[in-house]
C-alpha cells in the first residue's frame, strides 16, 4: 500500500500547521477543524500536496 505525505493548511491564513500521512486510495481531500496557532482559533484545515 502506497503512502504519501500531505500538509493541512488553514483556510483563513493559509499557513501549513499539520503534516499527515495519507493513503493514495482516497479520492477526496481531507478537511478537519484544527487549532491554528497563527489565528489563535479553531479553523477549517484542508489537505494540500
Amino acid at each position: 500500500m502506497a503512502v504519501k505525505k500531505a500538509a493541512l493548511a488553514c483556510s483563513r491564513c493559509g499557513s501549513r500547521n499539520y503534516s499527515i500521512t495519507a493513503s493514495k486510495n482516497r479520492t477526496q481531500r481531507l478537511e478537519l477543524n484544527k487549532f491554528c496557532k497563527h489565528c489563535s482559533k479553531m479553523t477549517l484545515h484542508k489537505e494540500t500536496r
